[in-house]
């Protein structure tokens, strides 16, 4: 059988040669398509490869016919429509490892060029001028690096930047404290980082939690002097709050490559001098091209030929007719590990899944897959995925036990999990209803019956009248409407928890009238 694979961005030349070097597939690079002409030519390719230039939308994948494999030739997913991929069954792939170690070298690179004022310098001296006092710098020697994120990326500029004698301190709240001391790297809570860093960088994805995670809050609580990289995700820091900062002099200099708005046109940043910024240059090494072009097209090619499937976000790897006895379990799996992934805050150690009843007799490894891959996705997003979870779960210091039990409890087939942080135990139970229909039944101590999908709401509370009018009143406020709604509490008067599906997002001002409520105790914004 042959298929056709079609390459809309520019692509290594040796990544185009995987393809042609395979009798049964054909290639096609076409470049320069409008959406409308992809859309037109989209139904007779197997496949398609792509940068960040193309964007494969919902009406791209569903006249894609024969689609069967989408290739993202990086990382970051936000050009691709994940969900209508899913939803028409064409497997999505990336090349999140390909750029690891170009971002890591950029990073030390604008550091270095920001304590030593290089980028200035260079121009002075290219206007004919010798100012050598004008530019003295700081040495990195002796000096804190905060490292917000400690992923792939973050742990390869913690090990350039311990070379140069600096101390490491990090957040990242997946990491194990076992694993950092390994890596000779101080694992605090974000606000420790803020207040003892001489330098801080960010390298995580840009997600609800994350947007702003740097704002006025932060920087004020920051040294004096401060330096901030940025080689992650543009709008991870508050560029306003950043020019104030800046303006005031309580940050010295910042290094950007990644902006809010790109290209940064009319953005002030780049006009200070105490900022040293570059056109999103991370992945912009020959090397780095070259990693994620042959990665992404040895993966495509697999794909298709019926071999392994590495680094799909959006499937198992599963024959066909397992799959489809599966996918419920999958689906449901996925959704409460996303659920826990929202509400924890504490540094997991240990996750317990328990399969019930007629779970005892399916292959459960899917299952433990699709938790691990939901409950890591709310910090690293596209860089997990089926394929990499536990492999990420195991290098994050996370530990995974499964077991199986054929008794019947209260459900024909239950998912028990129990999740071990630093700082005590959270559990979540879950089962399907009419075999297809997932729900929650059972978060912590409380029963209750949750559907999880869309936007939620999870609200700790002391189980009193007046509550649910005092949520209700302040989401109707806010044009919020309530979809279902469910209640747990282990006795009267005593703590509660309420989850709520709403119509529409909850937005953070929305989510902080609600925290400041009578009686509530805290309150969680989740997406599912």
């Amino acid at each position: 059988m042959a298929y056709k694979v079609i390459i809309t961005d520019p692509l290594e030349k040796e990544g185009v040669e995987i393809f042609t070097k395979e009798k049964n597939i054909q290639v096609d690079v076409q470049t320069k398509l409008s959406p409308q002409d992809l859309k037109n030519v989209i139904k007779d390719y197997d496949a398609i490869v792509i940068r960040s230039g193309t964007k494969v939308t919902k009406e791209i994948i569903e006249a894609g016919k024969k689609l069967k494999v989408i290739g993202r030739a990086g990382v970051g997913l936000d050009n691709v429509d994940v969900e209508a991929a899913t939803k028409n069954g064409v497997i999505v792939v990336n090349a999140p490892a390909g750029n690891t170690i170009s971002t890591a070298e950029l990073t030390m690179s604008l550091i270095l060029s920001l304590s030593r004022n290089i980028p200035r310098a260079n121009m002075s001296l290219l206007e004919g001028k010798w100012e050598r006092k004008a530019f003295t710098g700081v040495e990195l020697y002796g000096k804190t690096l905060g490292v917000v994120g400690l992923g792939r990326i973050g742990k390869e500029v913690a090990k350039r930047a311990l070379s140069f004698g600096m101390k490491i301190v990090a957040y990242d709240p997946f990491l194990s404290q076992e694993r950092d001391k390994k890596l000779s790297i101080d694992q605090v809570d974000l606000a420790t980082v803020l207040k003892t860093a001489d330098y801080i960088t960010v390298h995580t994805p840009l997600t609800e939690d994350t947007t702003h995670m740097i704002g006025e809050k932060e920087f004020a609580i920051m040294k004096d002097g401060v330096r901030i990289i940025n080689c992650a995700r543009g709008g991870i820091i508050d560029e306003v709050a950043l020019e104030k900062a800046l303006k005031s002099g309580k940050v010295a200099g910042a290094a950007i490559d990644v902006f809010e708005k790109e290209p940064p046109v009319e953005n002030p940043l780049i006009k200070y001098g105490t900022v040293v910024a570059t056109p999103h240059l991370g992945a912009s090494t020959k090397e780095a091209q070259l990693n994620v072009a042959i990665d992404i097209a040895d993966t495509v090619k697999d794909v298709l030929l019926g071999k392994a499937v590495r680094n799909a976000v959006n499937v198992p790897s599963l024959e066909p007719e397992v799959y489809k006895v599966l996918k419920p379990y999958i689906d449901l799996s996925e959704k409460m590990g996303l659920l826990m992934g929202q509400i924890i805050e504490d540094k997991i150690q240990q996750i317990s899944i328990r399969y019930v009843g007629e779970l005892a007799n399916v292959e459960s490894s899917p299952i433990t897959v699709a938790f691990i891959k939901g409950v890591l996705a709310p910090i690293l997003q596209e860089t997990v995925n089926y394929v990499n979870a536990l492999s990420i779960a195991k290098d994050r210091g996370i530990k995974v036990l499964e077991t199986k039990v054929s008794e019947i409890e209260d459900f024909a087939n239950l998912i028990v999990v129990e999740i071990k942080t630093d700082k005590d135990k959270r559990a979540i139970m879950g089962t399907l209803f009419t075999k297809v229909d997932p729900r929650i039944v059972k978060i912590d101590a409380y029963y209750v019956d949750a559907i999880p999908h869309g936007h939620m709401l999870y609200i700790s509370n002391k189980d009193v009248p007046g509550i649910v009018g005092q949520i209700g009143t302040i989401l109707g406020e806010n044009n919020i409407n309530i979809a279902e709604m469910t209640f747990g509490r282990e006795k009267k008067t005593g703590t509660a928890v309420t989850l709520l599906n709403v119509d529409s997002p909850v937005s953070k001002d929305v989510l902080s009238q609600i925290r400041k409520a009578k009686n509530v105790f805290d309150a969680k914004i989740i997406k599912i």
